[in-house]
């Protein structure tokens, strides 16, 4: 499902995925390069955010390497940002989020392409 975001000229489409496997689905069916993050919770069914990201990275795509994988877990121990990153993730945002710490982390990479 897309939805399309628009707040003060900051403009964002963003791609819902219900579970891992869904999320797996949706990158694999997105053209390359189209999409410039993923934003990956880590407790969900059928897959989690741990297998969904070591199995995009596993694909034979450029972008499935580079492409920024951001988790989002109420999980804030060391060991657990330890795993994301074992997995190919990026970055670890714990919940509640905070709006603007991931708008600059967003930015942050964003930033990094140019």
């Amino acid at each position: 499902m897309r939805t399309y975001y628009d707040r003060g000229g900051d403009k964002a489409v963003v791609e819902v995925a219900r579970d891992g496997l869904q999320a797996v689905e949706a990158f694999k069916n997105s053209r390359e390069g189209e999409l410039e993050a993923i934003l990956m919770d880590i407790m969900m069914p059928n897959m989690d955010g741990i297998e969904a990201t070591k199995t995009i990275r596993s694909l034979d795509r450029a972008d499935a390497k580079s492409i920024p994988i951001i988790a989002m877990t109420a999980n804030a121990f060391v060991e657990d940002m330890r795993k994301t990153k074992e997995a190919g993730m990026n970055e670890h945002l714990t919940k509640p989020v905070d709006g603007e710490k991931l708008l600059q982390v967003l930015y942050n990479y964003k930033k990094q392409e140019f």
